[in-house]
């Protein structure tokens, strides 16, 4: 069984409550993923942020398949940080913890995702093949629309790793 580890680091020269804000709030999703995705909240989004949610979307992962996918918000807190976690999708486990914490005039965004594919050596292999590319693909195009949107920060930390 293998379990899979995204960690992102990106920083924004934002206040905690303008990151919060605009983080927290489900309907931001389709800005901040690649638009060929056709990323789509079909329940569940309307609301602010709390234990609880579930959200249903809508999502093309390749050309014309679409698949839904079934996340709960787990824990908030405020301010600092939320989970989501699958209940129904693509994966065998999906487990995303967001942080947001201050540095200097602006805050660093954290993202830990813990992940396994299903179908075990298959799986693996599609990971390596497609899944862990996409992710970057992804995460790259998300880091780009927060610099777009925000502003970027001279001498910033952006990362991204997938182990």
């Amino acid at each position: 069984m293998k379990i899979y580890r995204l960690h992102s680091l990106q920083e924004l020269p934002i206040s905690t409550a303008q990151a919060w804000e605009f983080l927290s709030s489900p309907a931001n999703l389709s800005v901040i993923t690649p638009p060929h995705m056709g990323f789509e909240i079909m329940s569940g989004g309307n609301r602010p942020m709390f234990p609880g949610q579930i959200i249903q979307y809508k999502v093309y992962p390749f050309k014309g398949i679409a698949t839904h996918w079934v996340t709960e918000i787990t824990h908030v807190k405020q301010g600092e940080y939320f989970v989501d976690e699958q209940r129904f999708g693509p994966y065998s486990l999906w487990h995303h913890k967001h942080f947001i914490r201050p540095k200097g005039d602006g805050v660093i965004m954290e993202d830990i995702i813990d992940y396994k594919l299903p179908l075990g050596l298959l799986g693996r292999v599609m990971h390596g093949l497609v899944v862990k590319n996409q992710l970057k693909s992804i995460f790259k195009f998300r880091t780009e629309k927060l610099d777009e949107i925000f502003g970027t920060v001279p001498g910033s930390i952006s990362k991204m790793s997938i182990e």
